[in-house]
């Protein structure tokens, strides 16, 4: 991000701004995990309130610190410019995205299966875990329309809407704040790779071998149908393709442009939506609905995590994070469980935290967020790949790790998918399956 480090991690001192003023912040993200799975009473009221309670936490934080905080204002002006980055962007991808529909015939074997998985998580970091997510999932349902089941869209969940988009800051949330905050763009993919790759692999083979399974449990001949089949693709919005591509081009504006970049984003996400076909709409079931959901929520938890971040700017080195694993399996905890992008952020600032009193001479010339974080890469950048990574991976661990997993649930839910319940992706799927390689991927590599 973009603000000084001194407006939000330390505008005054943590004894002067009470510790209690970390509870909206988590009030937010609890309810934001245990609301939309309560009863339907409770869940009714949510899904009618959740902006109000959103929007009234976060102009609860910003009056206290705009009247009790010296430069509390500027801390909330800094913060509101970096939601309007942040939401431009995931806004412009989600549209445009909705411009685009792929109709494919036939079924599906298990390594035509694997080749459109891997072909998903490689798109993921280019048009996003958001854009690959609603861009694909139908076309998945539908080459699998004979034989879809729970694991389906379990797998495509951790493979497109999370895991798969680790290497670019446009794949994932929290990476695209990392490029805000200081991290090159092409940084990561040049630390992650090789991780990123063995990752993606163990997953597909655990995906092979239960599609293999199940692809030959089925009737010999609708097998034989299926292998014989020659599948036919058609894209609608080939338009939508160059869009995507622009807007991507947008994050190598410098940061001074704002918002002449957020503007631009905008506009081109307009742009796709007026002149797509009405149709292309219609096929994609396409709706403002999820965008909102986000654009409100993140809102509030933008602006009430100023005292997290605070705290862990005054009281990080005393948390003893000084191993890269650390930070993987403990940002990849709070990932699984609440958003991964303000996960992200908080161990982004621990990191530095932690690096600056490692070394703090070497921090000394840093004048604002972006420079400390500079200084970050080159001292520890092990924290930051351990952050990043354990924000993108562990996000596939529930439903409400990241923001793609309910959509791809709710459009395979519509479209008469059974998928798995809360517990069930838990203790069927990500429990025994996912944990585990994740756990030995950072064991190895960090």
């Amino acid at each position: 991000m973009s603000f000084p480090v001194h407006i939000v991690g330390a505008v005054e001192s943590v004894a002067d701004i009470p510790l209690l003023l970390v509870a909206p912040f988590v009030l937010l993200l609890v309810l934001i995990a245990v609301m939309p799975l309560s009863g339907p009473a409770l869940k009714h009221w949510w899904e009618k309130y959740y902006p109000m309670v959103s929007v009234g936490l976060a102009l609860l934080m910003a009056l206290y610190y705009i009247g009790r905080v010296p430069a509390g204002g500027e801390a909330v002006a800094h913060m509101l410019r970096e939601y309007l980055s942040f939401i431009a962007m995931v806004g412009s991808l989600f549209v445009v995205a909705g411009g685009i529909h792929i109709q494919v015939k036939g079924e599906a074997t298990p390594v035509a299966n694997v080749v459109f998985l891997i072909l998903g998580a490689l798109a993921a970091n280019v048009i996003g875990t958001i854009g690959a997510s609603m861009v694909l999932i139908r076309p998945w349902i539908r080459m699998n329309k004979i034989r879809v089941s729970a694991y389906h869209v379990v797998f495509f969940i951790f493979l497109i809407s999370n895991v798969g988009g680790a290497l670019l800051p446009a794949g994932n949330p929290p990476l695209f704040l990392g490029y805000l905050s200081g991290v090159p763009f092409f940084w990561l993919i040049g630390h992650v790779f090789v991780q990123w790759l063995v990752t993606v692999s163990v997953i597909l083979l655990a995906f092979y071998i239960l599609d293999r399974r199940s692809f030959h449990r089925m009737p010999k001949k609708l097998e034989h149908d299926i292998e014989t089949y020659s599948e036919t693709w058609q894209f609608d919005g080939l338009g939508n393709v160059l869009v995507l591509f622009a807007i991507v081009g947008t994050v190598f504006m410098p940061d001074e442009w704002f918002p002449a970049r957020e503007v631009v984003l905008l506009a081109l996400a307009a742009a796709s939506y007026v002149f797509t076909q009405k149709q292309v709409h219609e096929k994609n079931a396409f709706s403002f609905g999820p965008l909102k959901e986000v654009a409100w929520l993140f809102l509030g938890i933008f602006i009430t995590m100023m005292p997290a971040l605070g705290y862990l700017a005054e009281h990080g080195q005393s948390f003893g994070f000084v191993h890269p694993f650390q930070y993987y399996i403990t940002c990849g905890a709070l990932s699984s469980v609440l958003d991964n992008a303000p996960a992200y952020l908080n161990f982004l600032q621990l990191a530095q935290t932690t690096a600056q009193g490692l070394n703090p001479a070497a921090f000394a010339s840093a004048h604002d967020q972006m420079s400390s974080v500079r200084v970050l890469l080159d001292l520890q950048p092990q924290y930051v790949v351990g952050t990043s990574l354990g924000a993108v991976f562990f996000g596939a661990m529930t439903y409400i790790g990241n923001g793609p997993n309910f959509m791809v649930k709710a459009i395979a839910h519509d479209a008469g998918v059974h998928c798995p319940t809360f517990h069930r992706y838990l203790t069927h799927y990500s429990l025994p399956i996912l944990l585990p390689i994740l756990i030995i991927s950072g064991w190895v590599f960090l």
